[in-house]
């Protein structure tokens, strides 16, 4: 059965699975194996080579967990069929899969990168800090050409962009970028909104934790893209040891069935809220891509199907009355991460976006929610009740 051929919520429930039928079980089986029992030795060698220089079993078996795990490529496999890319591969966290791909850019000898900012905070820290080697320029989506340099191996964006929700025309950077790879973190639009791949990006990242796995007990990241940049991503996290957990890959695919429908019910929640949140006086600007003039490049409808549920907005009053904003809720969650079942409300500047530079940092007003399935309207009355308290007491600390 060939599950690129049907609709994406077809694809989400069926992929990962053909092969469960002939094995005769129903339910994706999970393999907890740390080592395999061997046979022939000299066939067990040539497996073991095989996977550790970024390829796949043989007929000597899978040999060692760190090498790889059934579990985890059934994950990879549907992946890949809903970003319609060949292959992914996966690992124990989105940051341990960006460090992958950075390593390859420094195994061959181009570890100059290109960031297209706003990122999220854990990216633009990790590029800021030239941990593995390599030298970053950051750039706005309209200057990517003109920050290469012939030592540039990457030109990394993301769109919608963490925490502004600002969209970024992916055909216009590839152009930009000529010969040179560019990674799309593609996190908050998910596969089902995005495919950047099909937009000319040679790579694309997920922070599986979120969307993925939908229900915010698992950590692990992936990167969509060909085989041979999946080779050169399996080898370097066999070294490594970054391969993602099997119970997490369990989960993770798990999650996919349901991830459409989560996702299309997440964005009309968040449409709704934005709505709300643009007339609220307490509230300044929103940013969601459903609002007007949040998309100049039109890009909703031709790039990204649907404007995705995260947004965010900033308090009247200081960084002071966003923060307390923040605690004061009691239905949605005071807490980093997002794309799970339940709403979460963050301060980026204190948390995720901590770590950035103070030019490139969010604003200290801004808060960044991740709608949930929720009921539109008891997220809304919460809000409202959470900018009510916040303001009972202005910054200054007098009554208002």
């Amino acid at each position: 059965m060939q599950v690129k051929q049907f609709g994406p919520r077809t694809a989400a429930v069926h992929a990962g699975r053909g092969d469960l039928a002939p094995l005769g079980v129903h339910a994706p089986p999970l393999d907890l194996s740390s080592t395999y029992p061997l046979g022939d030795v000299d066939a067990a060698g040539a497996s073991y080579e095989s996977m550790a220089a970024g390829g796949l079993p043989t007929e000597g078996g899978p040999v060692y967990a760190r090498l790889w795990n059934p579990t985890v490529a059934r994950f990879e496999s549907a992946l890949a069929v809903l970003e319609g890319t060949d292959t992914a591969v996966a690992f124990g966290s989105g940051m341990a899969a960006l460090s992958a791909v950075l390593l390859d850019c420094v195994r061959e000898r181009r570890s100059h990168v290109v960031a297209v900012r706003p990122l999220y905070g854990g990216t633009d820290h990790l590029l800021a800090s030239g941990l593995f080697g390599t030298r970053v320029t950051w750039t706005r989506p309209d200057s990517v050409q003109s920050a290469l340099r012939p030592d540039t191996g990457l030109v990394i964006c993301e769109t919608p962009a963490n925490p502004t929700l600002e969209l970024l025309d992916i055909v216009d950077v590839v152009a930009q970028a000529g010969v040179v790879p560019v990674l799309v973190d593609s996190t908050f639009a998910t596969p089902v909104l995005q495919q950047p791949l099909l937009h000319g990006a040679t790579l694309v990242l997920h922070s599986a934790t979120k969307f993925l796995g939908g229900h915010g007990d698992v950590v692990g990241g992936v990167i969509a893209c060909g085989e041979d940049w999946a080779s050169r991503l399996r080898s370097i996290r066999a070294v490594t040891g970054a391969v993602l957990h099997p119970l997490a890959g369990y989960l993770l695919l798990r999650g996919l069935p349901t991830l459409p429908l989560r996702v299309e019910a997440q964005q009309r929640t968040a449409t709704a809220v934005a709505a709300y949140l643009a007339d609220h006086p307490r509230v300044g600007a929103v940013y969601h891509p459903s609002r007007p003039d949040a998309d100049p490049l039109g890009l909703i409808g031709k790039q990204q199907s649907g404007p995705g549920s995260l947004l965010s907005f900033s308090v009247r009053g200081g960084g002071a009355a966003a923060q307390a904003t923040a605690a004061a809720v009691r239905l949605i969650t005071h807490a980093v991460s997002l794309g799970g079942v339940d709403s979460l409300l963050q301060h980026p500047a204190s948390l995720t976006h901590r770590p950035v530079e103070a030019s490139a940092r969010p604003p200290e007003t801004l808060l960044r929610m991740s709608v949930g399935l929720e009921d539109a309207e008891d997220l809304i009355a919460d809000l409202d009740q959470a900018l009510s308290r916040a303001h009972v007491v202005a910054p200054n600390g007098c009554a208002e």
